[in-house]
C-alpha cells in the first residue's frame, strides 16, 4: 500500500504588500526627480542658511502640488509594466 500524498504547505506570497511598497517607493523617485530642477535652482541661487531652506520648501510646494498626479500616473505605470515583466523581486508571475 502507498502513503497518501501529502499536499504542499502552501507558500506565503505578500504580492498586495509588495505592490504597494513599489508604488510608495516609485512615487517618491518620480515626485523627487520633478522637484528637483527647482531645488536645484534654489541651491544655486539662494545663499546657504534659514533663508535657503525657507526657498526650498517654499519652492518645493509650489513645484509639487500641480504635478502629484502625473507622479501618482507615473508611479502606477511603472509598478504594472515592471511587476508584469517580472522585474520586481517578489513580484514575478507564477509558472
Amino acid at each position: 500500500m502507498s502513503e497518501p500524498r501529502r499536499s504542499r504547505p502552501p507558500t506565503f506570497q505578500p504580492r498586495f504588500t509588495l505592490s504597494l511598497l513599489y508604488l510608495f517607493g516609485f512615487f517618491l523617485l518620480y515626485g523627487l526627480l520633478f522637484m528637483a530642477p527647482e531645488l536645484y535652482e534654489v541651491l544655486q541661487n539662494v545663499p546657504t542658511g534659514p533663508e535657503q531652506e525657507q526657498a526650498a520648501q517654499e519652492v518645493t510646494r509650489q513645484a509639487i502640488r500641480p504635478r502629484l498626479p502625473y507622479a501618482l500616473a507615473a508611479a502606477v505605470a511603472t509598478t504594472a509594466v515592471a511587476a508584469r515583466a517580472g522585474w520586481l523581486p517578489g513580484m514575478r508571475p507564477s509558472s
